[in-house]
């Protein structure tokens, strides 16, 4: 996987495919693997060429620096980490795809760099943080302050219910699995992760400022999702000029890797039109 400084970091990236750039935005203390399950297997397939990419300190996204770039971290930081690699990786207009704080990146991106930006896919999105969105980060900030670590297998618990729709909690097969993998995937939050839930704790509400975006625009809600709302997505949607709106059922924040075969439909349909 390559490494490149980048707005005064070094960022870890990998591109996969030919053809039009699509840069894949993950959420908070996500790294950009996450995306090659099911989006960028799709994406390749349909023509594209992808970019994932660790945001910086999170995993091994940060090299040698890593505790410096993250102090302070900001929301403009990580838009314009986003343009870097959107300029390193020949300057776009770039289709960009952004889930949870990511959608907020690529969002913001929109905004400040209309010229990086071809379309908009916005999934999991929201311009403003409604109260239990506060209290949950503000929690989560204070488990790492603390060093509260959690057992793994009440980790996986909770992770399940927060990220799954009830439909496939009620799925005894398939809860089972995302148990299994929540539980071996269960970690503490990492430095970089916890400058991220900074960022989300720092936002204001952009619904005005996002009337100023001109870039196409989808906006993907999961029907189930109580980390994010989809009314908040409908508000995104409803603000930015023209934005489409797609309200995928049965699905949690985890939509993307829930249904994925929809996900990607909606995406490449967006994309095509």
């Amino acid at each position: 996987m390559p490494v490149a400084r980048l707005n005064g970091v070094w960022l870890r990236y990998e591109v996969a495919g030919d053809g039009d750039l699509v840069v894949l935005v993950m959420g908070t203390g996500s790294p950009g693997r996450v995306w090659q399950l099911h989006q960028v297997p799709a994406l390749v397939a349909a023509g594209y060429r992808v970019a994932t990419f660790d945001s910086r300190g999170v995993m091994a996204g940060s090299q040698g620096d890593a505790a410096a770039s993250i102090a302070g971290l900001t929301i403009d930081d990580m838009v314009g980490d986003v343009a870097a690699l959107v300029e390193h990786l020949g300057g776009g207009p770039a289709r960009v795809v952004g889930t949870s704080l990511g959608a907020h990146v690529a969002q913001e991106l929109a905004l400040a760099r209309p010229d990086l930006v071809r379309q908009l896919v916005a999934m999991a999105a929201h311009a403003r943080l409604d109260p239990v969105q506060r209290m949950l980060t503000r929690g989560e900030e204070l488990l790492h302050d603390e060093k509260v670590q959690l057992p793994a297998p009440f980790w996986a618990a909770v992770n399940a219910v927060l990220n799954l729709s009830p439909v496939t909690l009620r799925d005894q097969p398939k809860v089972t699995d995302w148990l299994d993998i929540l539980e071996l995937t269960a970690t503490p939050t990492t430095a970089g992760g916890r400058a991220e839930l900074g960022v989300s704790a720092q936002l204001g509400d952009r619904r005005e400022a996002y009337r100023a975006i001109t870039v196409p625009t989808l906006v993907i809600a999961f029907a189930d999702d109580v980390m994010v709302p989809a009314f908040l997505g409908r508000e995104v949607a409803d603000a930015i000029p023209g934005a489409r709106y797609a309200e995928v059922p049965e699905t949690g924040h985890f939509g993307y890797l829930e249904r994925p075969e929809e996900v990607n439909r909606l995406m490449l349909e967006f994309f095509a039109g």
